[in-house]
């Protein structure tokens, strides 16, 4: 039987016919007609005004940062279970990065806690300027509440929606509940352009001065003259035709995973020691990958038992994010709470939800979890 992936890129078909277009067009270098349809859809999508198509999703958190001028000597808050580009992009400006833990009730940053993070911070002399808020799993974290606290502090929230394009938050697209907001478009995410991510904005001068940056920060002169230090971080043409081809289908891309985590959810209703992750009741998920909690005391295995099952039966799964705070990197940044991610970890594990997986192959993965029931 074939190989069961996580989240394998899911090609429908119109990525060719587009990616040729650009081909024949000779546009394969950065920049390119592709690349402005792509910014002007993806903004559209997102109800977002601004847009900037970027190489990946940590080149976009690289450059929110920047564009609001976090630098050395601030602190910046960030959410604990993620992945590493989240704080890295923080470490790239010079600032340094502390970690708040996630709530219960939506594995998501938790508020109250990020309130109490950022008065001790202050309190203990710390500069803090913003914090960088993850969508987890393709869920929003709670908005409201984190801007009340940020409001509060004078802190930005910059939104880490590297895995929730497609998902709502009170009604609204994932993607403009911050100041700036930052995608990506990895090979096992939603949509795909191979590599590759999106910095979106309701801030004009924000993503134009990105927009510079991204291109080596080369002044409008014509010989090549810089007054800012900048990267090489702008997307292909080419890579733009794929985008765009895959964003045609993100309605149907959302609700294949959503029928899948809602199918998984069926076929282990009732389970003794499985959990699922929550649904927020203030938006909906776009599902990007299912995920569960293991009890070994009442399921009668554990989390890495059923991961090394699964992959005895060619079956790909991965456990839930090691928190930040619990990364050997970070192990010496400050971080509130701890627990609740550290948990999630330990038993968490992310089960198979490409949008083409099929029925028989969702059957093969939940019957291999439940072989191991002691």
């Amino acid at each position: 039987m074939a190989r069961v992936y996580l989240s394998p890129p899911h090609v429908n078909g119109r990525e060719a016919e587009l990616v040729a277009e650009a081909i024949a067009s000779n546009w394969i270098a950065p920049l390119g007609p592709h690349v402005d349809a792509f910014e002007a859809e993806l903004a559209s999508v997102v109800g977002v005004e601004h847009a900037l198509a970027l190489s990946s999703g940590t080149a976009a958190l690289h450059l929110a940062l920047v564009v609001l001028g976090i630098g050395a000597g601030d602190e910046v808050a960030c959410s604990s279970l993620t992945f590493a580009a989240s704080a890295n992009a923080i470490t790239y400006t010079g600032a340094t990065p502390f970690f708040v833990d996630a709530d219960t009730e939506t594995w998501t940053m938790n508020s109250e806690l990020l309130d109490l993070a950022i008065s001790e911070r202050r309190a203990a002399g710390a500069l803090v300027r913003a914090i960088v808020a993850v969508d987890l799993y393709g869920q929003c974290c709670d908005y409201d509440a984190i801007r009340d606290v940020c409001d509060k502090h004078d802190v930005v929230v910059v939104q880490d929606a590297a895995e929730s394009l497609g998902a709502t938050y009170r009604g609204a697209p994932a993607g403009g509940q911050g100041v700036i907001a930052a995608f990506s478009f990895n090979g096992n995410k939603i949509i795909t352009t191979s590599g590759g991510g999106m910095l979106v904005s309701g801030n004009d001068r924000a993503i134009e001065h990105a927009r510079k940056l991204s291109t080596q920060a080369r002044e409008p002169v014509a010989h090549y003259e810089h007054q800012e230090i900048g990267f090489n971080y702008r997307m292909s043409n080419l890579l733009a035709a794929l985008g765009r081809a895959q964003l045609e289908s993100l309605p149907e891309r959302v609700a294949a995973r959503r029928r899948l985590r809602d199918r998984y959810l069926e076929l282990l209703d009732g389970t003794p020691g499985i959990a699922f992750m929550p649904e927020a009741p203030y938006g909906t998920t776009n599902a990007w990958l299912t995920c569960i909690v293991v009890d070994p005391e009442s399921f009668g295995a554990d989390r890495e038992g059923i991961r090394l099952a699964l992959e005895r039966e060619d079956i790909e799964s991965r456990p839930l994010w090691k928190p930040m705070h619990m990364q050997p990197i970070f192990a010496s940044h400050e971080r509130f709470g701890g627990d609740v991610s550290a948990r999630l970890f330990e038993r968490g594990l992310c089960l198979p939800t490409g949008s083409a997986l099929t029925d028989e192959d969702q059957d093969r993965v939940v019957a291999t979890i439940l072989a191991q029931r002691a």
